[in-house]
Formats: C-alpha cells, structure tokens, sequence
C-alpha cells in the first residue's frame, strides 16, 4: 500500500515528515538525495486542484503575504479564516468601480426571453371579439399529456411556452390552420416547428409576386441574350454542345410537398420565419447526405453532391421527407371527399369521416393495419406527382429526334402507393421492421393509449386514444440506416481524346536527315524548272 505523502519506501526523501525524525543521528545524508526530496515535494505542492484549479503552494505563499502584511493578533487562531478570505478573493471580480457589477442570473435571462408570450396587446373585450374569428388553435398541452404517458415529449414549462408561441404566430400570420410538427435538435440552437395552412387569397399573392419575379428574370435573360449573340457576331468562340438536364419544376403551393406552410423559430418567444417551399432538386440531394443542423437558417451547406441551398432549405426538405413516411392516422378516420378520387393517381383530398368507429387499443397495438398514411409519398424524381420535364423541349422534336429516343426507356412515370395506405405494406430494414407497436401501460389497459414509434425515422411518434390521434416528432432529422452512411463518390475523370497518327507528337529529325530533306527538295525543285523549260521549248 502507498504511504502517506507523495514518497514510496525505496524513494529519497521518505520518512522526513514523520515525527521525530532526524536525518543526522545516523549519518549525513546525501546533499543531491536531499535537494531531489525538495523538489518532489514542491512538485507535489504545485499540483493544480481538478475542483478550484488552484495549487498549495501558491495558495500559502498568498496566506504568509496576507499575515505579513496585516500582522494580525492571535494568527494561529484565525488561520483557517485567512485561507478562506484568500480563497474567496481569487474568485472575486477585480474591478475599479465603487459598485459591483450586477450579475444577471440565468433564471432571469430565460425569464426575460419568455416574458413577451405572457405580454397582451390589447385589451382582455378587444381579444374576446378577435376570438372568434381566430383558426382553432392546437392543444398542446394535451398533446404532451397522451405522450407524456408514453415518455415522449418536452417539459411541461417548454410545452406551454410553445402553446403561446403558436398562439403569438396565429395572431400576427394569416393562418387558416396550425399545429406544432415538432422539434428538430441541433449543434448550437434547436428548432421548434409549426406546420400552418395560410388562408387561400395569401398563397394566391404570394404566387404572383413570384411570378413577378421570373418575369423580370426572364427580361434579364433576354437583354443578356442579345449582348451575347452581338458579342458573337464579333468573334465566335466554339460553342459547347452540352445540354443540362431539364430542371423538374417543384410543385405548386397547397399541393404535394409543399401542401402546408412551415415557420420555425429556435426557442418560444423568438421571432418565428418562414421557410421557402422545397423543390424537387433539394429532396434528391437531401437523400443522399446526411449533415447535422447547426440552428442557424443561413449557414451554408457544405457536402457532396452540392445542396442546392442553404440550412433553411435543408431543413425544409426533411421536414418534407419526415412528413410523407411517419405522418400516420386510424385507419377508416379519413376518406376521399368522392368516390372517383380514390381511382385517381393525383387524389390528395380526403376528409374526416363522420361514421368512424375507433377500435380498441389492443387492436391498434397487434395489428399494423389498423394505422394508415395520410400525406402522399415522394417519389424518386422529388415530387409527389410524377411530371414528365421534357414535354416543355418538344418544339425541338426534329433536331432532338436520336435524344429522345435514347431518353425514352429512362422518362418512364412513376408511381408511389396511393394515398391512405396501410402501414403494414411498409418494408423493413433488413430484420427491423418499419413500425414498432406499443400500449403506454400494461397494469390498467382499459385506460391506455396506443403509442406508434417509426423505426425508419428515429424520433417519429403517434398516439391514437378514442377518436384522438396527433404525430409529433424529436430528433436530429435523420433517416436510419443499418448500415454506415457512405457519401456519394464523384464521378469519374473525363477520357483523353483519343489518339492518332494526325494527332501524335512526331520525333524531331536529327541534322543527317534535315540536310537529307533539303537536297530532294532542292532535287525536286530543279527537275520540276527543267520540266517547264522543256515543255516551253516544244510550244
């Protein structure tokens, strides 16, 4: 066992704290033995403290200058008091002023930042009229109660700050429906999601300023177009023969992937903004990366294939992607509006039907079919709705006849699973299935709740109680796989023009041969001018 102190037996130096102890009553010792116990011994003194970072021997050199200096009465009774004092010094701020500086605690600072959802505008008569006519807001708290029970969610305190965030949002945006999709963590800051239906005259205006937009766009297309065919008249470099891919439009709002309108705001109280709506190009890549958030929307993007965009377009396209494959419902809670739009490939209206009959919670956690999607799949080409993008280019059908015909087997529609499909069609990952069933408690199952958990999308979840059922969602935002994420390889080097004797660096002649060269030239030459003196002589 280790002694006391920072010695071994076999080390110089043992033995000099024991009491009673004199190095001289048998021999002398060693001076360089002696001066090495020293400097073990300040070594052991200077050691830093993992708790306050100080070290003793700083901290008694600080309590000898005190007493010297002060040169208190009766040191050896107030020593412990002097070493706390010094102690408290080294932790106290060394300021100029007369005054301490107020320290904010962070209580308050969190206070302050959620004391404007507590703050009413107007009058209580003034927000009695506006409350009829306001969307229904969504009950979070009870939200957070069915999936407390199944120990999923926020606090209760963050749960009510975002039921007044969303409250705030529906009173200062045109929101014809809201709910709270969930929370999407990330490095520096989270993000607290609101997906919202905006009233039909807002997403009209919205439209045509974008159509404002493009057509300015295209007037400065068309200016540059000219300056460039002038520059070409000048002199005409050669032209590439290259033709990009034609882009797939995205779709428009109110349908497909961008059905709802999404704002985010990365803690309750702060300002909420709007995401743009995703294009087909975002989810192509999206799938093929995998990059954490870091909380702030314009930070860029940095992966390989190139994301067309930044955080915030990121962000919008997993939302978009969490959506089409955990967004689950009862099955036979919703059906299509008519008869004829289940036939339809495009069928993206359902209602709620009036004569569903919630089946028991049993039911619900045995069987997958009991649970059905409600938002449409995305497809490989990033929508929703197959579109076929070289209908625009078949003006050009003479001159890309060969094009056409090589693209053909590769334009082929595509087609997802239509909508209100069971959950149970979903395919696994390898011996994990998609979907994993769940009674919140076993120990009182008449009072129960169905908890749905996706498998595929860790962090998805869905209650089902009675008629009641909400989706929710915390996690990073990323797709599992049982396999490591590989990132996508960059396409190969471009083949060398191939050879050829006209284009092959030929060897240089040596002097034998240039002077070899000249002298048939020369021979040539002088044949051919006697050849013309002979035919002059017969004319």
């Amino acid at each position: 066992e280790r002694g006391h102190g920072p010695y071994q037996p076999h080390e110089p130096g043992y033995g000099l704290d024991q009491p009673g102890y004199s190095p001289y009553e048998d021999e002398i010792p060693d001076p360089q033995a002696r001066m090495l116990a020293i400097k073990n011994a300040k070594a052991y003194l200077l050691k830093t403290s993992t708790v306050s970072g100080l070290n003793l021997y700083d901290h008694f050199a600080n309590i000898l200058t005190k007493i010297l200096d002060e040169q208190p009465t009766n040191t050896v009774d107030i020593i412990e008091n002097i070493s706390k004092d010094v102690k408290w010094a080294q932790f106290r701020k060394k300021m100029d002023t007369l005054r301490d500086e107020h320290v904010i605690p962070p209580t308050f600072e969190a206070a302050e930042k959620c004391k404007a959802l507590f703050i009413k505008e107007g009058g209580e008569e003034e927000h009695e009229e506006l409350d009829e006519e306001m969307p229904s807001l969504p009950n979070v708290m009870e939200t957070a109660f069915y999936f407390e029970q199944a120990g999923v969610g926020l606090n209760k305190d963050e749960s009510y700050y975002i039921f007044l965030a969303l409250k705030n949002l529906i009173n200062v945006q045109p929101i014809q429906t809201c709910r709270f999709w969930g929370k999407i963590l990330g490095l520096e800051m989270n993000y607290i999601i609101a997906e919202v239906q905006l009233r039909e005259g807002e997403e009209e205006e919205e439209t045509g300023e974008e159509g404002e937009e493009t057509v300015a766009e295209e007037e400065k297309e068309m200016g540059e177009a000219e300056e460039d065919e002038q520059k070409e008249k000048e002199a005409e470099p050669p032209k590439s023969t290259y033709k990009p891919p034609p882009e797939i439009p995205k779709e428009p709002n109110g349908t497909g992937t961008n059905k709802y309108v999404y704002f985010v705001c990365n803690e309750p109280g702060k300002p909420w903004v709007k995401l743009p709506p995703v294009t087909p190009a975002q989810i192509v890549c999206a799938r093929k990366i995998k990059k954490f958030f870091t909380g702030r929307l314009d930070a860029p993007v940095v992966s390989f294939p190139p994301f067309p965009g930044n955080e915030g377009n990121y962000l919008r396209a997993q939302i978009a992607r969490i959506s089409a494959g955990t967004h689950v419902s009862p099955t036979g809670f919703y059906q299509f509006a008519n008869e004829d739009e289940e036939e339809e490939e495009g069928a993206d209206i359902y209602e709620e039907n009036p004569e569903f009959e919630p089946p028991p919670v049993a039911e619900m956690v045995e069987s997958l079919a009991t649970w059905a999607h409600h938002v449409k799949g995305i497809l490989k080409q990033g929508r929703c709705v197959w579109i076929n993008p070289s209908q625009k280019s078949e003006e050009n059908l003479f001159e890309e006849e060969e094009e056409e015909e090589e693209e053909g087997e590769e334009q082929q529609e595509e087609r997802g699973p239509p909508l209100l499909t069971l959950i149970s069609e979903d395919e696994g990952m390898k011996d994990i299935p998609a979907w994993t069933a769940q009674a919140s408690t076993n120990l009182i199952p008449e009072y129960s709740v169905a908890i749905l958990q996706s498998n595929r999308w860790p962090g998805a979840y869905a209650f089902a109680s009675g008629r009641k059922f909400e989706n929710i969602y915390f996690g990073w935002g990323h797709k599992y796989s049982p396999e490591s994420h590989t990132p996508a390889l960059p396409p190969p080097a471009q083949a060398e023009f191939p050879s050829g004797p006209g284009i092959t660096e030929t060897v240089d002649p040596t002097v034998e041969e240039e002077m070899a060269f000249k002298a048939a030239q020369e021979e040539a030459l002088a044949e051919a001018e006697e050849g013309e003196e002979d035919e002059e002589e017969d004319d």
